[in-house]
C-alpha cells in the first residue's frame, strides 16, 4: 500500500511530516501515529515519543511489538475497548510484554444485558453483540443531528472515570503510552483530544489530528472485516460514512466550552487535579 501523504523525514523510525500526521507504519495496525510536533497556543509543540494513538493492536507482528517497545519506548497501553471486544479478540501480543502495563478503560458502561453479551465457545459462528448496536438506536433526535460528536459526549457523560484514568496513565508513565480502541478514531480520538487540549495544543491542531484518521479508514475497515468481532457489525457499509470529519471534533470542543468552560474545566469537574495537569504537561510538553 502506498502511504505517502506529504514530504516526510525519518526520525527515530517514525515517518513524520513537517506538521501532521506522524505515521508509524506497522504490519499489524493501520492507524498508528505519534501526536508529537503538534503546535501549542504558546508557540511550543507537543513532545514526541510520549503519546501514540492507534487502532487495534491485536494483529501486531513480532517485529511491530519490538519496534513499539524497543524503539518507540512504549511502556503503557490504554485499551478503550469494551470487555466484550477484549473477550472476543483474546489477549493481544502487547499483553505478553513485561515492560508494558495494560489498562482496560472502556468508554461504555460495563454492565447490563447488552454490554456484557458475548458469544460462547459453543457458538463460534454467531456475531459478537457489540455494546453500541442497540445504544445507537436509543439516540435522541437532537443527538442524531449532531452525529459523532453526540456519541463522544456520551463517552464523557457515562465514563468520565475512564477518561481521567487514561489521561493519568499518559501523565505518569515513564515512556510512551499507546491509546487505542478498535479503529483508533472515535474513542481514541476523544481521549487524545482531551489530553491535547489540557496541554495547550491549538484547536486547529486537535481537529486536524482527529481528522487525519480519514486517510486510513479504508485500510482500517478492511482489516476489521477479517475479524469475527467486527465483520458483522461493519457489514458492507461504505467506508466513507465512517470517516472522521473535522466538524465533529469542533462541535465536541465547542460544546465543552459552552457547558463547562473548556476541556480543562470538564476534567477538573471530574476529579482531575492540578498535580495531574502538571504531570501531563511534563509528559507531553516539557
Amino acid at each position: 500500500m502506498n502511504r505517502a501523504a506529504s514530504p516526510i523525514c525519518i526520525v527515530g523510525g517514525v515517518t513524520s511530516s513537517p506538521t501532521i500526521p506522524q505515521w508509524i507504519d506497522l504490519d499489524g495496525a493501520d492507524n498508528v501515529r505519534d501526536v508529537g510536533g503538534l503546535p501549542t497556543d504558546d508557540g511550543g509543540v507537543v513532545r514526541s515519543g510520549r503519546l501514540i494513538r492507534s487502532d487495534s493492536l491485536q494483529q501486531l507482528s513480532p517485529a511491530d511489538v519490538r519496534h513499539l517497545v524497543d524503539t518507540v519506548g512504549v511502556r503503557a497501553v490504554v485499551d478503550l475497548r469494551t470487555g466484550v471486544e477484549v473477550e472476543s479478540e483474546g489477549p493481544g501480543p502487547m499483553t505478553r510484554e513485561p515492560a508494558v502495563t495494560i489498562r482496560h478503560l472502556s468508554l461504555f458502561p460495563e454492565e447490563g444485558h447488552n454490554t456484557d453479551a458475548a458469544v460462547t465457545d459453543a457458538d463460534d459462528d454467531a456475531p459478537v453483540v457489540l455494546p453500541w448496536q442497540e445504544r445507537d438506536n436509543a439516540l435522541t433526535d437532537a443527538e442524531r443531528r449532531h452525529g459523532a460528536s453526540a456519541v463522544y459526549l456520551r463517552y464523557l457523560n457515562e465514563r468520565a472515570d475512564s477518561i481521567v484514568a487514561a489521561l493519568r496513565t499518559i501523565a505518569y508513565t515513564d515512556g510512551a503510552t499507546i491509546v487505542h480502541c478498535a479503529a483508533g478514531k472515535d474513542r481514541t480520538g476523544t481521549v487524545v483530544a482531551l489530553a491535547l487540549a489540557e496541554v495547550g495544543a491549538t484547536r486547529a491542531a486537535i481537529v486536524d489530528d482527529y481528522a487525519a484518521s480519514a486517510e486510513r479508514v479504508e485500510a482500517i475497515f478492511a482489516r476489521m472485516r477479517t475479524t469475527r468481532t467486527y465483520a458483522h457489525d461493519i457489514g458492507d457499509e461504505p467506508v466513507d460514512k465512517h470517516k472522521p470529519r473535522a466538524a465533529s471534533m469542533r462541535h465536541l470542543l465547542d460544546t465543552l466550552d459552552e457547558l463547562f468552560g473548556g476541556a480543562s474545566a470538564w476534567l477538573r469537574d471530574h476529579g482531575w487535579t492540578e498535580a495531574d495537569a502538571a504531570a501531563l504537561r511534563r509528559a507531553l510538553r516539557d
